[in-house]
């Protein structure tokens, strides 16, 4: 037996390697073949070999959009998800990679000890490329309890995407749209995979939001994959507002953190690697971004959370733009509707995307420490002089809220 389960663990390490080799080889050989961007008008040119698989991508590069939103937990992900979500042309699906890390966070430690960051990587690589060409189904290699008939009822936060909620998928009351996630929840049974693939196909463009891609350049095999002219919205914030929302939001993980908050005396236990780590993974990605590789071009957009929260109606145009999409009515509604809630509204859900946006974007100004402050600020120093953000020197200037530590810098799209 020993034999045999390394074996299989070899064998699928091998698998993905090889699929791997096989679409970059492919795609080299057609892009040698088959003109890109602004050239697909002299298709007529392409070797005849070529002609048909040329069509397609040209027509798809100029017609359909399929948009990431790359992010890290608690900043402010979820409420630029649901500006591609209210938009009825897109088909948006709220984190799922969920599904492939809970996979491997439920196997063996000695699985995981095989199972390399390289090999988890290519599984999400895998599962995206499947889902933008609207194959849900291959989300039921992941999913626990495997799906019966092609139908789940795990669907990790169904209620976040707005197709999924809607028949011919589900035949929920469709009055309240503020609460259409808890509604979907109680109101949706069974999701069919095989359905939900088919209504996928209805829309016009896809959008997928994830936080648990580490760095930008883990995208490049997908961004260079021509059938998808992939756009990336790649949104940051401020390190220490994470660190405040997620002190929020996942208490049990964060309570040494909250306990310094409150007492002043830092215990022992305080982990200091998981915002380093987050700080590091920021630093690199916008590091790649705004250094503009080949492979970027056309296809990268960096947001502060920050200029979005204050200037929703403004970021959102130039967001949409950017992907080459006109801003639809529903959105405009829904952003006048979840960017002036009030801060009671926003604490009775941990993921709500109502509140007063302008007064959340630096609102852990007022909840952190000083002394926190300082730590983040040591640890988190580059990422915050790349991203634009001031640093403090003393809690007059922390807690002096009417002075922005947001810079003037622009982050032109790279096109």
């Amino acid at each position: 037996m020993e034999c045999s389960w390394k074996t299989i663990i070899v064998l699928v390490c091998a698998s993905l390697g090889i699929q791997y080799t096989a679409i970059r080889s492919l795609t080299a050989s057609i892009t040698s073949h088959c003109p890109a961007g602004h050239r697909c008008k002299t298709r007529h040119r392409v070797n005849s070999k070529y002609r048909r698989l040329c069509d397609d991508w040209c027509n798809s590069a100029h017609d359909r959009k399929h948009i990431l939103i790359l992010a890290t937990t608690r900043s402010g992900s979820s409420f630029l998800g649901q500006l591609f979500n209210q938009h009825p042309a897109i088909f948006y699906l709220f984190e799922p990679l969920y599904h492939v890390q809970q996979v491997f966070a439920n196997s063996s430690a000695r699985m995981r000890n095989v199972v390399d960051r390289r090999a988890l990587l290519g599984a999400h690589r895998d599962l995206l490329s499947n889902l933008y060409d609207c194959n849900l189904n291959f989300l039921e290699n992941y999913l626990k309890p495997v799906p019966r008939d092609h139908e789940t009822t795990v669907f990790f936060r169904r209620g976040a995407s707005n197709a999924l909620c809607e028949p011919p998928l589900c035949h929920m009351d469709q009055n309240s749209k503020d609460a259409i996630e808890h509604l979907c929840a109680k109101q949706c049974k069974a999701l069919n995979l095989t359905l939900a693939s088919q209504v996928c196909q209805t829309r016009s463009h896809m959008a997928i939001k994830t936080v648990r891609i580490p760095e930008i350049k883990d995208l490049r095999l997908l961004s260079e994959d021509p059938r998808l002219n992939l756009k990336i919205i790649h949104l940051v914030r401020d390190p220490r507002g994470i660190l405040a929302s997620r002190m929020g939001t996942f208490t049990d993980n964060f309570r040494a953190w909250k306990i310094w908050n409150a007492t002043g005396r830092r215990p022992r236990s305080v982990d200091l690697s998981q915002i380093a780590t987050t700080c590091s993974d920021l630093f690199n990605s916008v590091g790649t971004g705004l250094s503009k590789p080949p492979w970027l071009r056309g296809k990268y957009m960096l947001v502060r959370y920050e200029e979005l929260a204050r200037e929703p109606f403004k970021k959102t145009a130039e967001i949409y733009h950017f992907v080459g999409l006109d801003v639809d009515n529903q959105v405009k509604k829904w952003i006048l509707r979840n960017t002036r809630g009030t801060s009671g509204a926003a604490r009775n859900y941990k993921y709500t995307t109502t509140r007063n946006s302008t007064a959340t974007a630096e609102s852990w100004r007022l909840n952190l420490s000083f002394q926190i402050v300082q730590t983040v600020q040591h640890l988190c120093n580059a990422t915050l002089i790349q991203l634009g953000y001031q640093l403090v020197q003393s809690l007059k200037e922390l807690r002096n809220v009417s002075n922005s530590l947001v810079e003037s810098k622009a982050f032109a799209p790279f096109v």
